[in-house]
């Protein structure tokens, strides 16, 4: 059940909106199930002789004198609505049963306390199956307004209440750090456009994924107008500096065919101005060319901060926990934009599911999760990776997010916890396409079985408490290939197996030499490293100079922008 309060002016509006057809002819029997005073508010629904103009007096009537109180002046956004709707597949409530739902929820919420004579009016409208709408003009009896403070926190509350006691769906409970959900107009709006999404939804993704991939707040707004948003910034007063902005989406327009403006903060709460400095300082970046030793190297470099975040979820270390979730949202867009292949897509989904669970009500420190977030700036620049590194950093975010979901769960994050799973689920699908045909290349390719025998006594001496779980793995043939490429790019196999062995435990692990296999894969071959430093200190340099290509967001490739355009 999912209440959604906001608040106006317009309270005639509102009726008849109510009370009408609805945009797409939606309303079906419009009437009032319950209200302050059954007997004194007129049901233009079931009263052939009720008028929207009585109702709205009726409903108005302390309004107006407040108003006469106050010289003429109505007091601010005096009309308080609240949908609730009930979740997808729940049974359909009696009128009996929404009237109840409305008493406590106007009581939870301080528009109407039970037993107070002076509390506001209000009325509940039913006009379809599935939910009420609430409204109230927020005036009381003796001229004061009501105590609405977190009004909306309330109303969720007393809803979760309900779902328990009427036996409907459980939802998730939020912590107030959810983007705000696109309204009834703006979805009819998108309808009406044959868009799939609404403009704040994809405005929202839009921005997450340029300011996954670039360095400086400057550059931010500069990739957005790039992609054909308008961008509007606010400026103080006395500075001068940027104090907010807002975002229009390519053709997004009103009636009056002016854009139609979003605010960071209202995209989500992690947007503002404020936020993405956090995480972007306003400095100019001074090295305007990238140096790429090794094309490899973003992808190595993402995969071992990967694994780091990981041990930070294992501590109780709750700032830098978040810090790192919020860095490793940044990552999944850009893992998602530098990849290739069928696997893309689940990789753009993980990344949009992530969105809710990089933050929470614990303040990130985004100073600890420095080192992912440079990392996955990286891969916003880099080159196809060579090899298996794709999919071994691919195995590292199912395990990251995997972690993740735990780490909400043990912390009561409810929404969060289920964003993850979520994510977990695009992932593991995106590996499986992608590690499918890799690992059966890598056992089609195995050594001879006298190299293969000598790697099983490298095993057993290097993890003997995981050699026969190992060995007995599905994917150990593919894993001996592995390790016969190890061996010829420099690494002793028995030293390496003990390494790699020991980075994280193996005893949960379902198929231990598929973790050795990507760990194995993630390492650097000493042999390259080795020859780069003999050339660098010969002072011929095997590093070559390359510029930034313009950040591209995963949903904005010129084949995708289809949206607004």
């Amino acid at each position: 059940m999912v209440p959604d309060v906001s608040t106006g002016s317009d309270s005639r509006g509102l009726i008849v909106y109510l009370f009408g057809p609805g945009r797409r002819d939606e309303h079906t029997d419009p009437h009032i199930v319950a209200a302050w005073d059954m007997a004194g508010a007129p049901d233009p629904g079931r009263n052939p002789t009720a008028t929207y103009s009585q109702l709205a007096k009726r409903l108005d009537h302390h309004v107006d004198l407040r108003t006469r109180e106050l010289g003429g002046k109505k007091p601010p956004q005096h009309v308080w609505h609240c949908p609730v709707r009930t979740a997808p597949g729940d049974r359909y409530l009696t009128d009996a049963e929404w009237a109840e739902v409305a008493r406590r929820i106007v009581h939870a919420t301080g528009i109407a306390p039970e037993g107070d004579d002076k509390a506001c009016r209000w009325i509940a409208v039913r006009h379809a199956d599935d939910h009420i709408h609430i409204m109230a003009t927020t005036v009381r009896a003796d001229g004061r307004r009501p105590r609405t403070h977190h009004d909306g926190q309330r109303a969720q509350a007393e809803c979760r209440k309900i779902e328990a006691e009427f036996g409907l769906r459980r939802l998730k409970s939020g912590d107030l750090t959810a983007p705000r959900t696109p309204t009834g107009a703006e979805r009819a709006k998108a309808e009406r456009q044959g868009q799939t999404v609404t403009a704040r939804h994809w405005l929202r993704e839009q921005a997450y994924a340029v300011a996954a991939a670039v360095r400086t707040e400057a550059d931010y707004f500069t990739v957005l107008q790039s992609l054909g948003i308008k961008v509007k910034t606010r400026l103080g007063p006395e500075t001068g500096d940027v104090i907010g902005y807002s975002l229009a989406a390519p053709g997004d327009t009103n009636a009056a065919g002016e854009p139609v403006w979003y605010g960071g903060s209202k995209l989500a709460p992690d947007l503002s101005i404020n936020r993405l400095r956090e995480r972007l300082p306003d400095q100019e970046v001074t090295d305007h060319l990238r140096y790429v030793a090794d094309p490899a190297d973003p992808w190595r470099h993402t995969t071992t901060a990967t694994h780091a975040a990981h041990t930070v979820l294992d501590s109780d270390d709750d700032a830098a926990a978040q810090g790192h979730l919020a860095a490793f949202g940044d990552a999944l867009y850009n893992i998602a934009s530098a990849t290739t292949g069928p696997h893309r897509a689940e990789l753009q989904a993980a990344a949009m599911a992530f969105n809710r669970a990089r933050r929470s009500a614990t303040r990130a420190d985004h100073q600890a999760a420095t080192a992912l977030r440079k990392a996955a700036k990286e891969l916003a620049y880099a080159s196809n990776a060579p090899g298996g590194l794709t999919i071994a950093l691919l195995f590292a975010t199912v395990h990251l997010a995997r972690a993740a979901a735990k780490w909400h769960e043990q912390r009561g994050h409810e929404q969060q916890a289920a964003a993850a799973e979520e994510a977990l689920r695009h992932l593991q699908a995106g590996y499986q396409q992608a590690a499918a045909p890799v690992l059966a290349d890598l056992a089609r390719r195995a050594p001879r079985a006298a190299t293969a025998r000598r790697f099983e006594q490298d095993v057993r001496a290097a993890l003997p408490d995981h050699a026969d779980r190992i060995l007995t793995d599905p994917t150990w043939t593919a894993l001996t290939t592995t390790l016969a490429q190890a061996e010829t790019a420099g690494h002793n196999p028995r030293r390496f197996l003990a390494e790699v062995g020991t980075q994280r435990e193996l005893d949960s692990a379902e198929r231990p030499a598929e973790v050795l296999n990507w760990r194995i894969t993630a390492q650097p071959n000493r042999r390259m490293q080795a020859a780069r430093s003999r050339s660098t200190t010969s002072g011929t340099s095997s590093i070559s100079a390359t510029p930034h290509p313009p950040a591209t967001p995963v949903a904005t490739r010129p084949e995708e922008r289809s949206r607004h355009r």
